[in-house]
């Protein structure tokens, strides 16, 4: 999900330069966090509506969010970022009043957020809503930007893949990032983007309305993967606090 930075905060499309995994958190097993007891945020957008539902173990991004939500910031913002088979991305504040065309990915609300990464409780599994944010050459500490978030879509990878991804991981990262093994059966049959795990922040995660998050991932897109048609947010709000 390229976040090297072509000016734009970007997920990494490829494997990221030399990490530091200063904000890693190992989740402990207590750590429960079942839907009932999570805030549930849905968007209409102009291809469908989807429903997430965040988790309470990333307090700092929970929080960020709901707020950003009952601002209505998200009210009119475009999707401005699609990959197929990858995902899809929004959050940009200069995304509302866009002209066709326009490249965007660098806007942003003035501020980040501290990494909440638990892994291997949170990977990239087909659904989860992650936080995006600069490349590790300048955000060392993988903090996340502060409205810009993306939906992963992902493929499904077999073992033979996952090896190799495993590998790249590994090399890549310091410390050492090892991917999870009760994973693959996951991203064998469901799909989703094991290489950027344990390197963002995970904060939520789809539960209704993935047909759209489809739909506007398999966009036709410019060579900065701006969808050519405007996949727009209609309005977010809160339906479950």
């Amino acid at each position: 999900m390229q976040k090297y930075f072509f000016h734009a905060i970007f997920v990494l499309t490829c494997l990221p330069f030399t990490s530091w995994a200063g904000s890693f958190v190992v989740t402990p097993d207590s750590v429960t966090d079942s839907v009932e007891h999570r805030t549930l945020v849905k968007f209409e957008t102009t291809s469908g509506n989807f429903t997430i539902a965040l988790f309470n173990d990333t307090p700092i991004h929970r929080d960020n969010f709901i707020k950003l939500v009952n601002e209505h910031f998200y009210d009119s913002l475009l999707f401005h970022r699609t990959i197929w088979e990858f995902m899809i991305q929004t959050g940009d504040p200069n995304s509302k009043e866009a002209k066709p065309g326009e490249k965007l990915g660098e806007g942003t609300v003035g501020y980040t957020l501290p990494a909440e990464i638990h892994y291997p409780k949170y990977f990239h599994r087909r659904g989860v809503v992650a936080a995006a944010r600069e490349g590790d050459e300048k955000n060392p500490k993988w903090e996340s930007d502060g409205s810009q978030f993306y939906i992963v879509w992902g493929k499904t990878y077999g073992g033979g893949m996952m090896e190799r991804i495993r590998q790249r991981v590994r090399n890549n990262t310091n410390p050492p990032i090892e991917l999870a093994l009760e994973h693959e059966d996951t991203y064998w049959e469901v799909g989703g983007a094991p290489h950027l795990d344990g390197q963002y922040t995970i904060f939520g995660e789809v539960i209704e309305g993935l047909q759209t998050i489809d739909e506007i991932q398999l966009a036709e897109t410019d060579e900065n993967d701006r969808p050519i048609y405007d996949f727009r947010i209609i309005k977010a709000y809160i339906i479950k606090e």
